[in-house]
């Protein structure tokens, strides 16, 4: 199960936001669906998901019904601010959505579509593990919308999946790619690099592989140790050692070589893809910080300035939608201050960038020394924003460091 909630204020039983909110028209609205199922939790893994053991009061297969109400609630909240606007991007993300039938994640699109209708030419992403992706499967999701598949790769060397608790075989992973491609779907490829055991070899043969598929998209993650994941407490004890800060930067500028010479060009700090078409528009969505709705057990949502996310466990989660309350734990509305430290921490990461005009003053002063240490794109080219180096995507802490003390 993943890490505690945050704190924040209360949300009134209706799941109305504060007074006084305005949800602007022409900011894009996205739809993320949480399915909280696994077969097995892996080592480093600290999302909101469960193993069938874990459901305590939960059944996997009353989940569509459920999520299903939410999505009612949450038209009926936001009717109340006006006309409802449809989804440019929905995202089934978990857990392992594939865990469900097809036909389970063809009613919760459905339901979102008559909820708030789907813009045409909507990205519909669905993440899925390599061993729950066939023909069928693919054909199916294609057949309801689904435009996009995002796959867990995480490494193709055995002895790495094996250090990550990750059980698909490796040699799933091309034919769940031959499966998404025959469907006419886009495909991305999810890759973690650090992993205890794991070499710079290992990291090219992972690298090379993901190359070789042709995917559209290719998301490559530095291992980050999570408090309270099996693997953590693992190193605690000596069992393992902890990730190598110097050979994950190894692996990075690896990442960035290979791709790039692939064709695969990065548009946030760890993501490349194929051409602007391919970038993944939902988690832009988030980096730039427009509104969506989180549905399911811990999901989070924002709407017009205001953050909210719903309980943990799916059995509270289905209990709070079947009394008609919101499944809602906590709301915050950030000030100013805050919202302006975000957009430093989030946008720099994005190949546009951040507009220097949008810091405040330190900030800006700090940008000379930026580009001088190398940390930031100088010249014509880039006036007027923060855009990052490579060398200050590997120190991209730092930089934001910078730019808000």
């Amino acid at each position: 199960m993943g890490s505690a909630l945050p704190s924040g204020e209360s949300v009134p039983a209706d799941g109305s936001l504060p007074s006084g909110t305005v949800v602007d028209d022409a900011t894009d609205f996205g739809v993320y669906l949480h399915v909280p199922f696994c077969r097995v939790r892996c080592g480093y893994c600290d999302f909101n998901t469960y193993t069938s053991s874990e459901l305590r009061g939960a059944r996997q297969d009353e989940y569509t019904d459920t999520l299903l109400r939410e999505v009612a609630f949450a038209e009926r909240v936001l009717s109340g601010l006006g006309p409802l606007r449809p989804a440019s991007t929905v995202f089934f993300g978990g857990g392992t959505p594939t865990l469900l039938p097809p036909g389970d994640l063809a009613r919760m699109l459905d339901g979102v579509r008559g909820a708030f209708g789907v813009h045409d030419g909507a990205e519909i992403t669905v993440e899925a593990n390599p061993d729950t992706v066939t023909d069928a499967v693919a054909s199916e999701l294609a057949a309801s919308g689904v435009t996009r598949l995002s796959i867990g790769m995480q490494s193709a060397v055995p002895h790495v999946l094996a250090a990550l608790d990750r059980t698909h075989a490796p040699e799933n992973v091309a034919t769940a790619v031959a499966a998404a491609r025959s469907a006419g779907l886009d495909v991305s490829v999810d890759l973690i690099y650090g992993a205890p055991g794991e070499s710079l070899d290992d990291w090219r043969a992972s690298l090379e592989q993901a190359v070789a598929l042709e995917s559209d998209h290719v998301s490559a993650y530095a291992l980050i140790i999570e408090d309270g994941t099996k693997l953590a407490r693992q190193i605690r004890r000596g069992e393992v050692p902890a990730p190598d800060d110097d050979l994950q930067a190894d692996m990075y500028e690896l990442a960035d070589d290979l791709l790039g010479a692939a064709g695969l060009d990065w548009y946030e700090v760890s993501n490349w893809s194929r051409g602007a078409e391919h970038r993944s528009r939902h988690n832009l969505a988030y980096w730039t910080g427009t509104d969506w709705w989180g549905f399911g057990p811990g999901a989070h949502s924002h709407i017009a300035g205001t953050r909210f996310w719903n309980v943990k466990h799916p059995a509270a989660y289905a209990q709070r939608l079947a009394s008609g309350e919101t499944p809602a734990a906590g709301r915050e509305t950030p000030d100013a201050a805050a919202r302006a430290l975000e957009s430093v921490l989030l946008r720099t990461r994005i190949r546009e960038g951040l507009p220097v005009a949008e810091l405040l003053g330190e900030g800006r002063h700090a940008v000379a020394a930026l580009i001088a240490d190398g940390l930031v794109e100088g010249g014509d080219a880039v006036r007027g924003r923060i855009v990052l180096t490579r060398k200050g995507r590997l120190l991209a802490d730092a930089v934001v460091r910078a730019l808000t003390e």
